[in-house]
């Protein structure tokens, strides 16, 4: 059996956890690739708004098993708080959440490094969200990280203590003013690694080919969005980890010719937490509104979302380098109400029209070139069915299906899993 994926083609915050969880009936098992907990994916039902950092989004299905694969970072103290948010569902953790041994650990110390670094920095800060994420994964790549599975090992406190006092001499070196009391910050991690071995480790390359073999039905689950990813992103305004297509091969051990569907979600307009370069950014009323309406703030830092018009030239990019085949059109119910609604569709780059993705995109560099549409007035909330679709909205999706060429099968109108529309 394929592995099929599901993406973010934009700056992250597009979605995904909830057509995770729309899907999740689907499959037999949801597997997270990359990333760790500067992830927030948020899911709406019953009443009740889930927001999830590490743990992947079928976790609220008992029929699916959950799997956190060798490409995430995990941060015991995280994720212990995630497990104490779920003890009031009565989920039979133990049973539908694994995780695998070559998964990274974010010491104490990689946040500190994360806020020192960052400090250091000043006005050139790339907006990190101080999780860590960023110093684990240098030290992955350095080849001194501190994985699950050696928390197996009788020696692992000892290669944590090396790594920490590496670490405490990095953030003294960067002399830059932040407050720590690593006494304290390690009494919770030691605290919340008690939780963490509590559950299931597996080698989950081989669990899951043998899954496949088994003819079982596996959605691999992207975090942060493909604009943020460490080579194909806006560098350096990216996360640490491939968030595209190919970081599901090398964050679960799944061979190419083993990828079935790519479902990519995007929004109906766009937006950005942290710094970077944002072309179709706005600053006015309409920008205010989307921001507004959407309820556009982080779902991990709570930091407001920058808003602005759909950009058709990254998202197009977006579609390409993962080879998606089905996209997923999210909070179009937010555009209600505006009368025209404009799409950047082309790029004013050094004097010259394009319509790829460029090596810059600082606003110094690019302008977008807007092709406007009507918009639509109808609320969307509380529509089912295609039928209901108003004309506008219809027309908004016919563009972009002709220009992107692949078809946009689910529309959401709402944040609850109820509020999504088949096409």
């Amino acid at each position: 059996m394929a592995v099929d994926l599901l993406l973010g083609l934009q700056w992250g915050d597009e979605g995904k956890g909830k057509i995770v969880d729309v899907l999740t009936k689907d499959y037999n098992i949801i597997a997270r690739f990359q990333g760790g907990p500067n992830a927030g994916h948020t899911l709406e039902f019953d009443g009740i708004k889930h927001v999830l950092h590490t743990i992947p989004s079928g976790i609220f299905h008992k029929d699916a098993l959950n799997i956190v694969g060798n490409g995430v970072v995990i941060d015991p103290v995280i994720f212990k708080r995630e497990l104490d948010q779920l003890e009031k569902f009565n989920l039979d953790i133990k049973n539908i959440l694994y995780i695998s041994r070559k998964a990274h650990l974010i010491l104490p110390t990689h946040r500190l490094l994360d806020a020192a670094s960052e400090a250091s920095k000043g006005k050139a800060k790339i907006g990190s969200t101080l999780k860590g994420i960023g110093p684990t994964y240098m030290d992955k790549t350095g080849r001194n990280g501190i994985r699950v599975g050696d928390l197996e090992l009788d020696n692992w406190k000892d290669k944590y203590r090396a790594l920490a006092n590496k670490h405490v001499a990095m953030i003294d070196f960067y002399a830059a003013e932040i407050e720590y009391d690593l006494d304290e910050l390690e009494t919770e991690f030691f605290a919340s690694l008690k939780v963490l071995k509590s559950l299931t480790f597996i080698d989950s390359e081989e669990f899951i080919y043998q899954a496949q073999k088994d003819g079982k039905t596996i959605l691999a689950e992207g975090a942060q969005g493909s604009l943020l990813d460490i080579d194909f992103g806006t560098y350096p305004f990216v996360t640490s980890s491939n968030t595209t297509a190919a970081g599901a091969c090398t964050g679960l051990g799944v061979a190419p010719n083993q990828i079935g569907e790519v479902y990519g979600i995007f929004k109906a307009y766009t937006t950005r937490v942290g710094s970077g370069p944002f072309p179709t950014e706005l600053f006015d009323e309409d920008g205010e509104t989307m921001g507004r309406v959407g309820n556009e703030f982080g779902a991990t830092t709570g930091r407001p979302r920058r808003c602005g018009w759909l950009d058709l030239v990254a998202l197009k990019y977006a579609v390409q380098i993962n080879g998606v085949t089905q996209l997923m059109m999210m909070k179009g119910d937010v555009l209600s109400g505006f009368k025209k609604l404009k799409i950047c569709t082309a790029y004013k780059y050094k004097g010259e029209t394009i319509t790829h993705l460029p090596y810059n995109i600082e606003e110094h560099n690019v302008s977008p070139i807007y092709t406007e549409i009507g918009g639509w007035q109808e609320d969307l909330t509380k529509m089912t069915d295609a039928s209901q679709l108003p004309k506008g909205l219809n027309d908004y999706v016919d563009f972009l299906e002709k220009e992107l060429e692949v078809p946009i099968k689910i529309v959401s109108v709402g944040p609850d899993r109820t509020q999504t529309i088949h096409r």
